[in-house]
């Protein structure tokens, strides 16, 4: 049979392992953004789940059968039946920025949580426009920047933003949270198989929930399940389709100089996240076009945004992981249809009432453990101190990140606490936010340094901190903003940094590295 006959299988039996896995992690992010909307902006029920969740869920169904599509065509055209669909979904570190450093300022500033909702738009509205350009450039940077730097910045993400709220989640609740995530990894890393063949993802959230509901019995209220939540719930029940949002977002163009200071950065960072998941997944043996990756997040972000979904879609992070569970094409499709059904029906609001969240945080800690552990598997050994490197940005990030909210709960801040007061304690503040801004970029370029610098490549290393130079330069990198000389000693740093590697290029005398025997380059192919 040549490869033009053959007809892949739209569905396979470990398509329900995944399906439950991305399925619980897509209702976990829904879950949170509800909560986000409802708790912490104070948006009436009736936008959120009238108006936002249906925008968001229709936004979330385009976007996982496309990538299914894209799945079942990869495979007809290589006539491999172990092609697995790219998993997609709202971007979860955006959905935190969106919310506190958007929209709930601008609600606060302006009493009303409409024109936070109008900002947010504006704002996705933007970085849809920065993705469908980028899409277009970003197949060059795959190819040069080497694989120990991509997949490197992946795991400081996975293990700083996706692994440790799970896990702190998880030991807070432990009755739950442990027993489930033993669950999850007696079958998903220990080969245990549950039950006629029952996913773990579904033994894993039906036990948890069976012990939370269970601890009410004794007056323990593990996972914070309560009858009167979840008869409240029900009161969102109904039917809501996508209505357009136009004069919303235009509306939102009044806080441009808000917007701007973030949307761009981070349809930056989307740009290079993006790039990132899609070489984790030719890693794991599915090459798809980078381009038509991008640009579909692009678009199908804006048709969110213009029906009322202030929430950027983005590739996700976890392709081997749900490749490695058995999912081909079939579970990112069938994950669009449900969430769309729950999303136009209001059963999310069910749902948050009916299962604790504890009981799928295992599932997200998987997917951190996996992703990291990708970093060091899919690279030369010798490339490791650079996935070291790729990390720290991250780590100062998510630090910085922790040390603010706690601060900004006791109504203060670092500066009027002083930074020299928190340095006589160890908390280096500055150094946190000069190494953890642009923390996806400057994930990418330290180690991309290190490894042309291990592999005796000074000129083009020389390049790669000539370039975060001027990303430094420009607020891109090492700084909390866009503008003119942010960083203008980080930035001289880097040229600095150039001058050296350059020089080495042509004058210094060294040793050749040593390449262990039969492995990949830099870019995956033969050595």
């Amino acid at each position: 049979m040549t490869t033009s006959d053959f007809k892949p299988k739209i569905w396979t039996p470990g398509d329900w392992n995944a399906f439950f896995g991305f399925g619980t992690n897509i209702l976990v992010n829904l879950l949170t953004l509800t909560a986000l909307l409802r708790f912490v902006l104070k948006m009436p029920d009736d936008i959120v789940f009238g108006r936002i969740l249906p925008a968001t869920g229709l936004m979330l169904c385009m976007s996982t059968i496309y990538y299914a599509w894209l799945a079942y065509q990869l495979a007809k055209k290589t006539g491999r039946s172990d092609v697995c669909a790219l998993p997609s979904g709202i971007s979860v570190p955006h959905m935190f920025v969106v919310v506190f450093v958007i929209m709930l300022p601008i609600s606060l500033k302006t009493g009303d949580p409409i024109k936070g909702w109008e900002a947010g738009l504006t704002w996705v509205f933007i970085q849809s426009f920065v993705l469908m350009i980028g899409g277009f450039v970003a197949p060059i940077i795959r190819k040069i920047t080497p694989r120990a730097a991509l997949l490197g910045t992946l795991a400081g993400v996975s293990i700083s933003f996706i692994s440790m709220r799970p896990a702190l989640e998880m030991f807070m609740t432990p009755v739950i949270g442990v027993v489930c995530f033993a669950i999850i990894l007696l079958s998903w890393f220990g080969g245990v198989r549950y039950y006629k063949g029952i996913p773990a993802g579904l033994v894993a959230i039906a036990a948890g929930s069976l012990i939370a509901w269970g601890s009410n019995l004794f007056g323990l209220n593990y996972g914070g399940m309560t009858w009167a939540k979840l008869t409240d719930s029900f009161a969102n029940f109904g039917f809501s389709i996508p209505l357009p949002a136009f004069s919303h977002i235009f509306s939102g163009f009044e806080f441009l100089g808000i917007i701007l200071v973030t949307a761009i950065p981070f349809g930056i960072y989307d740009l290079v996240e993006a790039l990132d998941n899609v070489e984790s997944a030719a890693v794991a043996g599915d090459d798809f076009p980078t381009t038509r990756v991008l640009t579909a997040d692009g678009v199908v972000s804006l048709i969110g945004c213009c029906l009322g979904n202030p929430f950027i879609n983005a590739v996700y992070i976890g392709h081997p992981g749900w490749k490695s569970m058995g999912g081909r094409i079939g579970y990112s499709a069938a994950t669009g249809v449900v969430v769309i059904l729950f999303c136009t029906f209001g059963i999310i609001s069910l749902m948050s009432s009916l299962i604790p969240i504890v009981a799928i945080s295992p599932i997200l800690l998987y997917i951190g453990m996996l992703i990291g552990a990708q970093a060091f598997q899919e690279t030369p050994k010798r490339h490791a101190p650079a996935i070291i490197l790729a990390l720290t940005p991250h780590l100062a990030a998510w630090g910085k990140l922790l040390i603010d909210n706690s601060l900004g709960a006791a109504g203060t801040n670092a500066a009027a606490v002083g930074l020299e007061k928190l340095g006589q304690v160890g908390v280096l503040y500055h150094g946190l936010e000069v190494m953890g801004g642009g923390s996806i970029l400057s994930g990418v370029i330290l180690p991309a340094i290190a490894v042309f610098v291990i592999d005796r490549k000074f000129s083009t290393a020389a390049g790669f901190a000539f370039a975060g130079a001027l990303l430094t330069f420009f607020g891109l990198m090492h700084g909390e903003k866009i503008g003119f000389a942010e960083s203008p000693v980080m930035a001289a740093s880097y040229v600095l940094v150039a001058l050296v590697l350059a020089g080495c290029a042509k004058f210094a005398t060294v040793t050749p590295p040593a390449l262990e025997e039969e492995e990949e380059d830099l870019h995956g192919e033969p050595a």
